[in-house]
């Protein structure tokens, strides 16, 4: 008997509670989190734990995931590298230096708003926009 991992299964339920925003801005991602941890009171930290790894064309792929937990709240916000010598977390969106996942509790369209708003005001970044799950084909490489 052969057991199959219900993939479409895992993907919706990770994605469940979670928004996701895209992020051009040509920065190393230390700087990028050193900036939001600075101007915006986070406190990302880089999680070797939950790195993302890619096997693509006999070579392995590694992108980084910065993680930072809300205080007084479920919410958890996960970074995401999403390139990594010429090769892409999200290759659908190639375009984008970062993905943001927001997890772990309801985020509410204001909130949503007013954060995108404000990592549009950082130096270096060039867009923010919200990637709605339908869209993402990879999805299952953003699950770690």
């Amino acid at each position: 008997m052969k057991l199959k991992l219900d993939n479409d299964g895992l993907e919706n339920d990770f994605f469940d509670d979670a928004r996701l925003l895209g992020i051009v801005a040509p920065l190393k991602g230390y700087q990028f989190c050193w900036q939001l941890n600075n101007q915006l009171r986070f406190n990302f930290r880089i999680n070797n734990q939950i790195e993302i790894q890619l096997a693509k064309k006999q070579r392995k792929y590694f992108f980084c995931v910065y993680e930072c937990t809300q205080s007084n709240s479920a919410l958890i916000h996960y970074l995401y590298h999403n390139q990594f010598d010429g090769e892409y977390l999200l290759p659908e969106f190639k375009y984008l230096d970062f993905l943001w996942l927001l997890k772990g509790d309801e985020v509410p369209d204001q909130m949503l708003s007013e954060l995108m708003q404000t990592v549009r005001n950082i130096n270096g970044v060039q867009l923010v926009t919200e990637l709605k799950s339908e869209l993402i084909k990879n999805k299952a490489h953003l699950i770690f």
